[in-house]
């Protein structure tokens, strides 16, 4: 009984995800049991998989991962943050940076999905990169 309990709370935890935040907060938990080999490829693969079942099935969400024809506003954001242009994705310059770095490549994904979404929401409540608490508003 105690599996079939723990295998419906799984089965809630899905059920009452949102959006695709709520599907990394659980791969941030638990990246292993998500992500092959931990890889950022293969996350982005995920999400771009992610974003064809929302046209799909005409799910209506903002996502940041991946736009047909043109850059994501991720890929966008991490090219002013790395001061580096590229036409390899974000999962390939996230991976390269934390190799570099010495650091596993998902904990600096996090980390930077962290900040862009706090710069998103500046952004967002009108503040500019670096006012974050200062409404530009008077």
């Amino acid at each position: 009984m105690a599996e079939a309990e723990k295998a419906l709370s799984a089965h809630e935890r899905l059920s009452a995800m949102r959006d695709v935040y709520d599907l990394l907060d659980e791969v941030r938990l638990r990246p292993g049991m998500w992500v092959r080999d931990r890889s950022l490829r293969h996350l982005d693969s995920m999400l771009v998989g992610y974003r064809i079942a929302l046209a799909v099935h005409g799910g209506e969400e903002p996502f940041d991962f991946w736009s047909p024809g043109g850059q994501s506003p991720f890929s966008l954001w991490l090219e002013r943050r790395m001061g580096e242009q590229t036409s390899l994705g974000w999962s390939t310059v996230i991976e390269r940076s934390a190799e570099a770095a010495g650091r596993p490549p998902m904990e600096l994904f996090f980390e930077l999905l962290d900040e862009f979404r706090d710069e998103s929401r500046g952004q967002s409540r009108g503040e500019f990169p670096g006012e974050r608490g200062r409404s530009s508003q008077p």
